[in-house]
């Protein structure tokens, strides 16, 4: 049966791969911050490990676009699934006797591999959306609200997988577990998903033209690079160390509770991010909106989000240090902040798939996640080094900061749709 036949089956069946992948890609960066940090890594440290991660992201997204275009999105998400595999073992040998500035350069290594199973795998889930979803109208949006948002919250529930398997079982059988499960689950994609899959393009096999030609999706990218971040910047680093410091007592009982509550909370917030996601739709007004419509809420819901990491460094400013009430109010405030922010994550994945062009669109939402990779990126580097010099006022300001240039760029979408303007 080819994809034709079968949209549906072709999207759930991608859909499966894509959840079982990031699955185990949330339980992985717990498993990495939450064991390290309990290794005495310092906040730079820890931002360390993930920054070949995000470089890798950015490299692969250039080069996604433009393999999926030559050998089909089939071919790359067995690929991303495969690398995640070999990134997973490759970790399990990790020795705890060899030396931190070793550590740290393997887990880079081995983070680097996953960083680019990772983009491998979402760029040909979201390409493939695009040429699966019916042409009705509104049907887009909604089926990139549902791949995205059902997609983190499986990501949540690995933060919490990744708490957990290290508090129970330990670092390296959590990783041999996740590694034979994820086998499992390339093998039965590899059974069950139809023939056909599109993305193989005519004329992709000259490498050029990896920017786009559209001022559209250049200015999407650029605020999308700078949305994530604005979240990235506390939520890499900052916050699950400052959330850890504050919930233990310092025994290794105490330790383990923290593991489990700090998985919990970005568990929840993800889980939290993904749901809203999913319902961004009909929280944005149901089916049938033009793309005028939804460009217009995208420079709004961006503006919105500015001053919420900026209260939230002004309350952290004023507490003495941690405090029950800041800790209430950091929970409340980042939930809220995770609200905001999936809406407008939400509307940057319809709008790259509604301004890209179906002949090049691998090559479009290939830079668009160069862009996200890129905003990562800096947000890792930034939460090691805000965290280390400034503690958490510094963290969160610096996340205000960046959200406010998203919705400045944001703005420009205006020249677009001049009647968008906010």
């Amino acid at each position: 049966m080819s994809y034709a036949a079968s949209p549906l089956r072709a999207y759930m069946a991608v859909t499966a791969a894509y959840w079982a992948f990031m699955l185990s890609d949330g339980a992985l960066r717990m498993l990495v911050l939450l064991h390290f940090n309990a290794l005495g890594f310092s906040p730079v440290q820890l931002a360390w490990l993930f920054v070949l991660y995000e470089v890798a992201g950015i490299i692969t997204n250039l080069a996604a676009g433009w393999l999926a275009a030559r050998f089909g999105l089939a071919a790359t998400l067995y690929a991303g699934l495969g690398l995640q595999i070999a990134a997973l073992i490759a970790l399990a040998q990790l020795d705890p006797s060899w030396t931190i500035t070793a550590s740290v350069i393997f887990v880079m290594a081995v983070q680097g591999v996953s960083g680019v199973a990772k983009d491998l795998a979402k760029m040909s889930s979201k390409s493939a959306v695009k040429l699966l979803a019916p042409s009705r109208e509104g049907a887009l949006f909604q089926w990139v609200a549902t791949l995205t948002g059902s997609k983190n919250a499986v990501k949540g529930a690995g933060f919490l997988l990744g708490a957990a398997l290290l508090a129970v079982v330990g670092f390296q059988a959590a990783i041999w577990g996740m590694a034979g499960v994820l086998a499992a689950i390339l093998f039965a994609v590899l059974v069950f998903l139809p023939d056909g899959l599109p993305g193989r393009m005519k004329g992709a096999d000259k490498w050029s033209g990896w920017r786009s030609s559209d001022a559209r999706v250049n200015r999407l990218s650029l605020a999308r690079m700078f949305l994530f971040g604005a979240r990235d910047v506390w939520f890499v680093v900052g916050i699950p160390i400052y959330f850890q410091a504050v919930l233990s007592d310092g025994t290794a009982e105490g330790r383990r509770e923290a593991f489990f509550l700090v998985g919990g909370f970005m568990a929840l917030w993800i889980i939290g991010y993904g749901a809203i996601q999913a319902l961004s739709p009909r929280l944005l007004g149901g089916k049938g909106q033009s793309e005028q419509a939804i460009t217009q809420k995208a420079i709004f819901w961006a503006g919105l989000l500015v001053p919420i990491p900026l209260l939230l460094a002004a309350a952290a400013a004023l507490s003495s240090g941690p405090a029950p009430w800041l800790t209430g109010v950091l929970v409340v405030g980042l939930l809220v902040f995770g609200f905001v922010f999936a809406v407008n994550s939400s509307v940057h994945s319809y709008l790259i798939l509604a301004f890209g062009r179906a002949e090049r669109i691998t090559r479009d939402v290939g830079f668009y996640y160069m862009a996200n990779a890129a905003g990562r990126l800096l947000g890792t580097l930034l939460s090691g080094v805000s965290y280390q010099l400034g503690g958490l006022p510094l963290c969160l300001a610096t996340a205000g900061g960046m959200a406010c240039v998203s919705w400045l760029v944001a703005r420009q979408f205006a020249k677009d749709h001049p009647a968008a303007r906010v």
